[in-house]
């Protein structure tokens, strides 16, 4: 069973919650307890709230943390809806109705927060109780709540008004929601019937923070548009119909025969065909000019990039791509690591821990696989003609949150790249991105640095390498020189030929530019296709 709520048990819901934020739970937990609970380690937390009677440690300990607690302290945490209403909406169950009797959460349920472009948002999250709060291994069909990769897949998408969002493989609904806040229409789709009457609940209960920028000020739920739920299996339940965004964080996890599977990661399809299947066949459900991101799992064979590149080649529908991937398992740690998420454990189950380890090592030696690469994956439909983008890298590095904002500025300085000429590059005044500075490292007594560096501080951080005439060119870019100024002054200085000079940079030029180190006139904000 999965909790629901109808319009007034969510209002009071919303109002027992209220003041129940991340940054509440962090300064009543401390710095130890959080950094614990971030690890799914409930037992600091436990111990810093046991004394507590406020309602901010009263909800943590039920909802969070797993705590059983009498039914007099959660009527006085939640005075609205209480712990009959709790019980009514699936979200608790009691041993009774006296006082003293015990009351233990039946979900998970925590505060959310993240910086958008808009600013900060703030909502609640509830999902399936963990292996930490349970002490037992996950079901078949759990519904997972906020994690790494989902926080990642919203920091990453490019926002801007949207006619039509899908949000595939939705879960507990969290990229629903952060899709909500920019577009006219959103879409979620899951093959589990659980997780959509989760995405459901939390959206009901964070419906009057969805879209309230465009709503009347007294009455913000107003703007809010429900969300279209579906039930299926990847793209079958939008067949024919086409979005300007799609966003999932898939079933994208390899599972080999033998290896206990759930829904939540694993598609039902073999191999790493969940994102074959996706960079295939989803151009069909964009709209021109439209963009899907996702993330994945893929098989390395050798060079990392060569299958992905054959998926792309066999896509129904050619898409501009850029692919990063951000980490690389051996089979050996990619067992490791997906047993520990669903709390399969050698301590719990030695001999069901064995197996499955094993399975994953004969699946990925069987299919020649020399590791597991995961990242995140943007393609994008163009608006006419034939695709000018395929960009894969790897970068391990930290990112800037929220990337997306970056993603769309460099498709868009792309896109200007590809229609723009040498000859109008040189033309064109640019300026130093305000998050650029120059590195440069040499001993003391060496007149010229033996080494020159343009560092990002934000988006993927890039350091770029430079010689004297490209750091010149950089630091010279002010927004009243152009390209082909700068460089005809540095090859007088330099003392070399004007045509070497400008064939050397324009090159240079053209990568900063795209990377966002080098702003265009028409890019001093933030640009989305």
């Amino acid at each position: 069973m999965s909790p629901a709520l109808d319009a007034p048990s969510a209002a009071a819901l919303r109002a027992d919650l209220d003041g129940w934020t991340v940054d509440a739970v962090h300064d009543l937990l401390g710095e130890r307890a959080a950094a614990a609970l971030g690890r799914e380690q409930v037992i600091p937390g436990r111990v810093v709230t046991r004394a507590s009677d406020e309602p901010a440690a009263t909800l943590t300990r039920l909802f969070t943390l797993g705590n059983e607690l009498p039914r007099a302290a959660v009527d006085a945490a939640m005075p609205r809806l209480g712990a009959s209403g709790a019980v009514r909406a699936g979200l608790v169950e009691a041993a009774g109705e006296a006082p003293d009797d015990t009351v233990r959460s039946r979900v998970d349920m925590r505060p959310y927060a993240a910086t958008t472009d808009a600013g900060q948002v703030d909502w609640w999250i509830a999902s399936d109780q963990g292996e930490s709060v349970t002490g037992r291994a996950v079901g078949e069909q759990h519904v997972l709540g906020v994690g790494g990769a989902s926080s990642m897949l919203a920091s990453v998408t490019m926002r801007g008004p949207r006619r039509r969002v899908l949000d595939l493989g939705t879960g507990c609904g969290i990229q629903a929601l952060h899709a909500s806040l920019h577009a006219d229409q959103v879409v979620a789709t899951d093959i589990s019937a659980r997780a959509l009457r989760y995405a459901r609940f939390n959206e009901l209960l964070n419906a009057p923070a969805l879209g309230a920028e465009a709503a009347d000020a007294e009455s913000p739920a107003a703007a809010h548009r429900p969300w279209e739920l579906r039930e299926g299996s990847m793209l079958e339940p939008v067949a024919g119909e086409t979005f300007d965004l799609i966003v999932s964080n898939p079933p994208f996890v390899i599972t080999p025969p033998g290896a206990p599977a759930f829904e939540y990661r694993d598609g039902g399809i073999e191999r790493d065909g969940v994102v074959r299947t996706l960079i295939s066949g989803v151009g069909a459900a964009l709209e021109p000019g439209g963009a899907a991101q996702f993330l994945g799992n893929w098989e390395i064979h050798g060079d990392w990039r060569d299958r992905l590149e054959q998926w792309l080649d066999a896509a129904e529908i050619p898409l501009d791509a850029w692919i990063v991937q951000r980490d690389a398992l051996d089979a050996a740690e990619y067992a490791e690591t997906w047993l520990r998420d669903a709390g399969i454990t050698a301590d719990r189950d030695p001999s069901g821990y064995r197996s499955a380890y094993e399975a994953y090592l004969r699946a990925f030696d069987a299919a020649g696989a020399d590791a597991i690469g995961f990242g995140i994956v943007t393609l994008r439909r163009p608006l006419s003609g034939a695709p000018t983008l395929r960009r894969l890298e790897a970068h391990e590095g930290a990112l800037q949150s929220p990337l997306g904002p970056h993603l769309a500025h460099t498709l868009a300085a792309h896109d200007w790249l590809a229609a723009t000429t040498d000859a109008a590059l040189l033309d064109t005044p640019l300026t130093v991105a305000p998050d650029v500075t120059k590195e440069t490292y040499g001993p003391p007594v060496q007149h010229d640095p033996e080494h020159i560096l343009i560092r990002q501080g934000g988006g993927f951080g890039r350091s770029i390498k430079a010689d004297t005439a490209l750091a010149g060119l950089v630091g010279a870019c002010d927004g009243e020189l152009t390209v082909g100024q700068i460089a005809h002054a540095l090859a007088a200085l330099l003392e070399v030929p004007s045509g070497a000079m400008i064939g050397g940079l324009v090159p240079a030029v053209r990568d900063l530019v795209r990377d966002g180190l080098l702003l265009r006139p028409s890019a001093q904000s933030v640009e989305y296709p």
